[in-house]
């Protein structure tokens, strides 16, 4: 192996000062290194963000959104403060509380908005939901009943600030729930607003409990539905159904995978998508590396030929080339790894500064962030290593095989 090593480093000395005698073959060796370089470095980087969504996902959105609710179809959920008792002693459920949620219309002087208007008991909505840490000026868990904390994109909407009289148009639908009457008018106080960088920022309204029920004329032990947080958001589904039992209500069970689903198996495709359209990428320039050492085998024929009849075996001339093919992939892989890598850890001030200089964000609007996420896990640059180097491996038998079937007599003879 030293001397396969030796011997491969004296012929890339002999190409590097011989490149008018072998140009061709030496530009198809780093073009198939620069195409190793940017699928590496394009892996990562994609990976990264793919990763940083998924992330963003559990620890922003999830956090946030309702991981599983019981939301009454008629008639309102009764005695809820036993019921909300009973589901946190059920396995998996880290938290449970009672809302009342409906539709309804934000007025600011001659501006309206729709949104949702949640009625939330302060002292237990922080065990199910995160959105205090979102929240600037008073926190959710500190509503007066006659506050109301707004998102952003809302106040923003209907020009209020912190303090100013908001009103709420909340529909009341009549007895037998055939017609509606005439809606309620809430005054509340702007007390707080949430800056979540999402959609709940332009939707959610957040009014104490006991002034929803005032609103829909409930009485202090109804509520619409009781919500949950479960210690593994991937398994609310099963763990929503099988707590969903100690329910007598005929209720409806909802978990994140109706509401969010489709959006995490958006970012799983599109991991999958990445992980083969960028293999292949690096696979069409780890076979590059076939036609470069195909190349320098012809060219090097008498050189093998002369180390053949010095005894040099079959396994050190088959040992020089493949590591001839792995020298070029190890560049591509360490410069791609490094470019990769640093790219991954600035990507979000990156997108943030191209987003300044052309005055648009593509993802406003249109994700639940507005930013572009990073997460970089080094096992993913494990596999793309491993993978890079497997593929190069492969590349380079075949060209390493054919050096060994060099025949000295034939190639000295001429």
């Amino acid at each position: 192996m030293l001397l396969s090593a030796f011997i491969s480093k004296r012929f890339r000395a002999y190409s590097g000062h011989h490149q008018e005698t072998n140009g061709f073959v030496s530009f198809i060796a780093k073009a198939s290194t620069i195409g190793i370089l940017l699928g590496v470095a394009v892996l990562i980087v994609a990976l990264s963000v793919i990763n940083g969504f998924e992330q963003q996902l559990v620890h922003r959105l999830l956090s946030v959104v309702p991981q599983v609710e019981y939301v009454a179809p008629s008639r309102p959920i009764a005695n809820w403060s036993a019921k909300v008792e009973r589901l946190q002693q059920q396995p998996n459920v880290m938290g449970a509380a009672p809302f009342i949620a409906v539709n309804g219309m934000a007025q600011f002087k001659d501006q309206l908005k729709a949104v949702e208007v949640r009625g939330v008991e302060p002292s237990l909505e922080g065990n199910v939901s995160a959105i205090n840490q979102f929240t600037s000026a008073k926190l959710v868990s500190q509503l007066g009943i006659d506050e109301v904390v707004l998102g952003k994109q809302i106040v923003t909407q209907l020009d209020a600030a912190l303090g100013d009289t908001i009103t709420l148009l909340i529909p009341k639908i009549s007895e037998k729930g055939h017609s509606l009457l005439a809606p309620q008018r809430i005054s509340l106080t702007l007390a707080g607003i949430i800056e979540m960088g999402g959609p709940l920022d332009s939707s959610a309204a957040f009014i104490h409990l006991n002034k929803a029920q005032q609103a829909l004329g409930y009485d202090d032990t109804q509520v619409t539905g009781l919500r949950l947080r479960v210690d593994d958001v991937f398994s609310a589904h099963n763990i929503a159904l099988r707590v969903g039992q100690s329910i007598e209500d005929y209720v409806y069970i909802s978990s994140w995978f109706r509401t969010q689903g489709s959006l995490y198996q958006d970012i799983q495709m599109v991991r999958t998508i990445v992980y083969i359209v960028v293999f292949l990428i690096i696979a069409v320039a780890s076979f590059n590396i076939v036609s470069s050492l195909v190349m320098e085998v012809r060219e090097k024929q008498g050189n093998i030929a002369i180390l053949k009849t010095m005894g040099a075996q079959d396994s050190t001339i088959l040992a020089t080339f493949v590591m001839q093919g792995l020298t070029q992939a190890f560049v591509g892989v360490l410069l791609g790894s490094i470019i990769g890598v640093v790219l991954a850890i600035n990507i979000s001030e990156l997108f943030n500064w191209l987003s300044q200089l052309f005055g648009e964000n593509p993802l406003a609007g249109v994700y639940f962030i507005e930013f572009l996420p990073s997460k970089l896990v080094w096992q993913d640059i494990v596999i793309t290593v491993i993978v890079t180097f497997v593929l190069a491996v492969l590349a380079t038998i075949y060209p390493a095989w054919q050096a060994t079937r060099v025949d000295p007599a034939k190639v000295l003879g001429n």
